[in-house]
């Protein structure tokens, strides 16, 4: 029976999730996640894992905050005056924003959370949702197409 091998092409499902069972992730046969081992796709626990493998065959992988995305950092979490939301938008909490941010010289849009409203402040946070989480992945294997050599 075929085993998974470097730089094979494979279609895995993979379901991912924190440890209080919520979903954060979910490819199925349906719609499966199509990789190439050794192209660093996904964390390398989660390759390392699908190595050996067979179609069919199923595991589960605990993959940890330093090599998901990282630890929460605290230095990643701004406090903003409510008023350079406008007075159009009312903050909420878990609100999702896209700030101007400068780096280097220029300016990126990034994702930032609200965490905290104030009543003339919001607290924002710029880590990952999933920083800081131990991942769990629960994958199977549905093919594995061998890389021409």
């Amino acid at each position: 029976m075929k085993q998974v091998q470097q730089n094979d092409r494979v279609s895995i499902s993979c379901t991912g999730k924190l440890e209080d069972g919520t979903t954060f992730h979910d490819s199925n046969e349906s719609e499966p996640l199509v990789i190439t081992i050794g192209s660093h796709e996904l964390p390398p626990t989660l390759e390392q894992a699908l190595l050996g493998m067979s179609p069919g065959e199923q595991k589960r992988v605990k993959i940890e905050p330093d090599e998901g995305y990282g630890p929460r950092r605290k230095d990643l979490l701004q406090t903003l005056d409510r008023s350079t939301l406008g007075s159009t938008m009312t903050p909420q909490i878990g609100m999702v924003l896209s700030l101007k941010v400068e780096k280097d010289g220029q300016d990126h849009q990034v994702p930032a959370t609200i965490v905290e409203i104030n009543n003339d402040t919001i607290v924002v946070d710029y880590n990952h949702p999933l920083a800081g989480h131990n991942l769990f992945y629960d994958i199977s294997v549905i093919s594995i197409e061998k890389e021409p050599q």
